[in-house]
This record gives structure tokens, sequence and C-alpha cells, in this order.
């Protein structure tokens, strides 16, 4: 889209920024974007949606007097209000590597007609998500604090206030762990209407929400809420909430009276599509799977004769398939009421319980870089829930990824239950997991462990495998983006729970609140030579760098950043960077690194920038070695989101080439400090 000559009024565009963890890369867009608009003579407002605080959001206003919109993003993006505008919609990748095509394709795209609330998928090629992709990983983010804290709180009951008996794993009434336990319980009772609902909010935006959290306790709770013979689970809110949010995106598509239509998003759409989504539930989806759990109990009873092996593979395929819906429950409820006439086949599914929520934390472990933080982070959770046998822990990963993980938790449950059941291992408690052996109540524990411990890397390696393979299946299209520069240590809070931020071009971002003041070694350097709120002084600049590869050239900034006084021990400030590299390459192309860390290892906020004239290997996507290195140090107790503003501010001046070509170019220490003044 060129602009209009012979004094017309020049173009006007607006582009929304984001990437899951809105740190880098949404910054690196939407810089992109301007730089792109000012050489093509096109006016642009960007609005980021990072994680460092909401500002200057596009305003109606500025929507009204737009000829187009980009949004360039891998999350989802509300569209509601570009009703009307043309909306061109691709992948971050799209607007860091090709910003002058999006804007030459925008005066092509389609016009947005508000079927729902940032679901329709990519206008113009990109890699956009698919809205289902998205909805999906909508419900998941939600859904995770749930699952972590109701597990873990019913994990903790369990093991201090716990008995074992004929009835399982039990908490005396009415005493402080069976509260805690209640509280644990009522979470996971959430869990699945949370997960359906935000997939429904996802699609078909806050209309969508009432039925589809309504569909997930259907799926979570039908036994209790209508006398159903089973519950579907986890499997069955992702249908509620797929259901729920098309069915109010059909229903906004109806020809409605004006006088109806103020009331349609608050009274009728959510009425309706409750109705029709509950009733449908009840009486279609429900009765086929009343039908399963029935046939199911009667197959397995029959089978309860068979071979050991035989009848473990079974037990260990049912009890990982659907973690709490009908396959699962029937091969549980089998297992349990064989109990004191033929406790192996409880033995069986006990080793079986444990494996998805221990098999998908080993994952996570072991190959860090496929797993986002907030999946690593759920990985830690699950890792305890399966310790205790709460089986629930697997479910956001199995929800996430599904043809991935339900196979894998399968097959180590299969190899679990066979062993167990080769074994005659016995368990005389309808309970599963290794803290039933702590209870005395299974027999042939040292065989129980080597079944859970068997499934548990069977599973984990084979999800790795296929998320592995998925992954490089989806290269190709839009060149690959490095992973987001998550300080090694953060939380999931700089992911899917980070708060939204909207930053122009035109109205630069306001920093927040000032950190606590740099302590008296640094302060020696002159309040002169500071940037970054006194982080970077003259001190931690050096033009040129000796090392020659990345390990080498992280050890020779954490030796520079240790002058300072700042470094309490400078070989774990380079064991953290390099872990950090280890999950994935900080280098962000355009020649630029960021290696960072966030740990005790330093005492205050810490930045250092090192300039190599040859250039250092850093793995950086594009090809290009590292010249202009900065490297962040934190600690673990620095206030607030200091280090995310540092990372997002860094991100964006670095796309300038003219400031990449001053830092490239300035002779001296001092001359560096001088450029890089402009990022304050």
């Amino acid at each position: 889209m060129t602009s209009p000559a012979g004094g017309q009024r020049k173009v006007k565009l607006l582009a929304v920024t984001a990437c899951p963890t809105g740190i880098a890369h949404t910054y690196m867009a939407a810089e992109k974007l301007a730089q792109a608009a000012e050489a093509l003579g096109v006016d642009i407002k960007v609005e980021t949606q990072g994680s460092i605080g909401a500002e200057n959001v596009l305003t109606d206003n500025d929507v009204r007097e737009a000829d187009g919109i980009i949004i360039a993003a891998d999350k989802d993006v509300d569209r509601s209000r570009f009703v009307g505008k043309k909306v061109l919609a691709v992948g971050v990748a799209e607007g860091i590597h090709h910003p002058e095509q999006l804007i030459e394709r925008v005066a092509s795209a389609p016009v947005h007609q508000g079927a729902g609330g940032g679901s329709e998928a990519a206008s113009g090629g990109g890699r956009e998500r698919s809205a289902a992709y998205k909805a999906l990983m909508n419900g998941v983010s939600y859904m995770i604090p749930f699952v972590v804290v109701g597990g873990l709180l019913l994990a903790v009951s369990l093991s201090l206030g716990g008995h074992a008996t004929d009835k399982g794993l039990v908490i005396p009434d009415h005493t402080f762990w069976f509260y805690v336990s209640k509280l644990g319980e009522t979470g996971f009772k959430l869990m699945l209407p949370i997960f359906s609902g935000y997939i429904a909010y996802a699609l078909g935006d806050r209309p969508a929400l009432v039925p589809g959290m309504i569909g997930g306790f259907l799926a979570a709770d039908a036994v209790n809420i209508y006398g159903a013979d089973a519950n579907a689970g986890f499997l069955g809110a992702i249908v509620t909430g797929f259901l729920a949010g098309y069915l109010v995106l059909g229903l906004r598509k109806v020809k409605v009276p004006k006088v109806v239509q103020p009331i349609m998003p608050i009274i009728v759409l959510p009425i309706v599509s409750t109705l029709a989504l509950g009733l449908f539930y009840i009486y279609v989806i429900g009765q086929p799977i009343s039908w399963v759990f029935t046939h199911l109990t009667s197959w397995l009873n029959g089978m309860t004769g068979s071979s050991a092996v035989v009848l473990g593979v079974v037990i260990g395929l049912m009890i990982a398939f659907d973690m709490g819906g009908p396959v699962n429950k029937t091969a549980f409820l089998v297992s349990a009421g064989l109990i004191g006439t033929n406790n192996a086949v409880m033995g069986m599914a006990a080793a079986a319980i444990p494996v998805m929520p221990l098999g998908q934390g080993l994952a996570t472990l072991l190959r860090k870089k496929l797993y986002s933080k907030q999946e690593q982070d759920t990985g830690l959770a699950a890792l305890f829930m399966g310790f205790f046998g709460i089986s629930e822990g697997a479910i956001p990963f199995a929800a996430a990824r599904p043809a991935q993980v339900i196979p894998a938790n399968m097959l180590g449950g299969a190899v679990a239950g066979a062993i167990a059941g080769i074994a005659g291992v016995e368990d005389s408690v309808p309970h599963g997991g290794p803290i039933v052996s702590l209870f005395g109540a299974v027999s042939g524990v040292a065989m129980f462990f080597v079944a859970i411990v068997a499934g548990t890397l069977v599973t984990a390696f084979t999800t790795n495998a296929l998320v592995g393979l998925r992954e490089r299946k989806a290269e190709g299209g839009a060149p690959a983006l490095a992973p987001e520069p998550v300080l090694a240590g953060v939380g999931a809070g700089a992911g899917a729970g980070a708060a939204t931020a909207a930053v122009s071009r035109t109205e630069p971002a306001k920093a927040p609140a000032p950190a606590p003041a740099a302590p008296a070694a640094e302060a020696a350097a002159g309040a002169g030579d500071e940037v970054l709120s006194g982080y970077l002084t003259e001190r931690t600049v050096k033009v040129g760098l000796a090392a020659s590869d990345k390990e080498a050239a992280i050890r020779e900034l954490a030796a520079m950043l240790a002058t300072t006084g700042n470094v309490a021990d400078e070989e774990e400030l380079v064991r953290t960077a390099l872990r950090r590299e280890a999950q994935g390459t900080t280098g962000l192309g355009e020649e630029i690194a960021i290696p960072h860390a966030k740990t005790d290892a330093v005492t205050s906020p810490t930045v250092g920038f090192a300039r190599s004239d040859e250039g250092v290997e850093w793995g950086s996507l594009d090809g290009t070695k590292a010249k202009l290195i900065f490297m962040i140090s934190v600690p673990e107790a620095a206030a607030g989101d200091e280090h995310l503003r540092i990372l997002a501010l860094l991100s964006r001046k670095l796309m300038d080439t003219g400031f990449r070509e001053r830092l490239m170019a300035a002779p001296d220490e001092a001359a560096v400090v001088d450029v890089l003044r402009e990022i304050c």
C-alpha cells in the first residue's frame, strides 16, 4: 500500500503485535512495521500486547480513521473493534521479516465482518495460528492454575492427613486436612468448566462464556448433575467448549429485528446457546457416553480371568486414555471392585495411574526447549501430583497436544500395567501412585516401582519424540523465531498470565517506576555515564570482545559485570546464563544477542554490553553472528517487571538500523554509552 500522491492525505494504518510471552518479538515486530511505514510514506500506529503494562491502546478514533489493520500475532487478539475495516492477520514472524510486504498487502485484505472476538483464520497468508488452536490454548492457559492449585492441595492433604482404608486414602472428616482437601477438590471441580468456558470465549466472545462453562460442568460432573452413568472428562470439555463457541458464532449470523439487537449479547445468545448445548449434551452426547461406559464395564469384567500381561496392557491403556473420562473411570471402577478377590487388577491400575503426570513432568525436564516456561512450571507440579496418584496433573498437556500426548500416555500406561501384571503386584486400596506403597497397601513394592519408572520413561521419551516431530513438520513458511528471552528462573507470570501492554510509535511507552538506586560501587561511575536506570555504565561496556564462541563470550561478559561489585558468584552467573541458552538461543538475529539470567549470584540488576567486530556464532535463526551482545543479570528478588522493561526497550531500539550502525561505529566505551543513552 503506497501513500497517495497529489496532496491527498497519507494512508493511515493501525497494527497490533503480540506473541505468547510478549517480550522481545512483540516489540521487534512493532519497530520493524514502524520503520517500513516511514520508508513507504505511510502513517502507522502500533499497539503492542506485551508484558510491561498497558499503554496507548488503539482508540475508537484511531480505528475510525484507519485505512487498514495489520495483526502480527501468535496469540489471540480481539478484533471486535475492527468491524468494517480491512484486517490482515499473520504471525508475529511476518511482522519482523516482511513488514513492507504486509503494508502493501493490507489494501487487498478482507473486510472484518465481526463474526467473533478475534477468532478468524489468518487472512492473506502468513503463519497465524488457527482459530481452533488459539481457542484450545486459551482454555489451557486458564485451566492450568486450577489444576496446579487443586492438585497440590489434594496431594499435601492426602500425604499429611490421609489414611489407607478399603475405600482408598481417606482423610477423617472435619479435620484441618479434610478442609484443605475440600479446597483442592473445589479447584478440580472448576478445572473443566474453566477450560471449556475459555475455549468458547476465545471463539464467540462473552456470550459464549456461560454455555461453555455450563457445558464444562456437564462434562465434569454429569453423574451428580442429572444422574448420568459416566462423566465425559476433559475430552468432553473440549467438545462442549468448541460447540458453545461455534454455536454462538452461528447464532450471531441470524438476522433479528433492531429492537432485539441490544439484548442479543447479554440475554438472547447466552440463554439460547446454553439451552441448546445443555440439552444436546444430555440427550445426544450423554447417551453414547453411557453406552460406552456400560459396555466397557461388561467387556472388562469378562477379561479379568485372561492373561495377566494382556489384562495389564488393557488396564494401562484405559487408565491413561482420558484421565477422568468414561474409559479411565471404567478401568478404575472395575479394578477397585475386584479388591478383596483379585487385588492384582488394582495393582495394574495403581502402577498406571501416576505414569501420565510423571511422564509429562519428566518430558518438560528432558527437553525444555520444546515447552514454554508455563508448561515447564506445570510439569514440576505434575511430578508432585504424580507421586500422590493424581493423574489430572497431565490434563493440561493432553489438552494442549492431544495427538502427541494421549498416545504417549497410553503407551506408558500399557507398559506399567503389563509389568505390574507380570510381576503379580497387588494393591489393597482403590488408589494409585507411589504414595500407596508408603501406607503398606502394595505387595511386590520393588516391581511396583519398576513398573512406574518404566512407564514414566516410555511416556516422557515418546512425548518428546512426537512433539519434536510435530515441531519439525510445522517449520517452513515464514521464518521461525528464536524463543522469547524469558529470564532463567522467571515464573509463568511473564507468559500467559502477564498483563497486556500497548505502545505506540508516536507515543513512547511510559516506564514503570524506577527500581531502587544502584549500589555505591555502581554510583561511583557517575550519574552522567548511566543508562537503563543506572544498570549499565561505562564500566560495563567493552568495545572489543576477545571471545570467539558463545560460552567464552558469556564468561567474558560475566567477568566484566563482576567488576561492578554486584556479582556475588561469577561462576554461578555463567552457569545460569548457559542453562538459559540450553533452553533456546538468545540470538535474536540482525547480529544481536541478549543472554540473560535471573539468579541470586548477582545482588543488584546489572546490564553489560560488548561489541565483537568478527561476530560470535550464537545460533541465531537468521544465520547472522552476534556482534552486538547485551547481558542482563537480575537477582531473584528483583522488584516488579524491571527486567522485562529492559528487554522490551532493548528489543525495540535494536530494530533501528541507524541505532545499530551507531553502536558499531562508536570508537570507545564512552561513545557507546552516549549512543545507548538513546534507549531511555
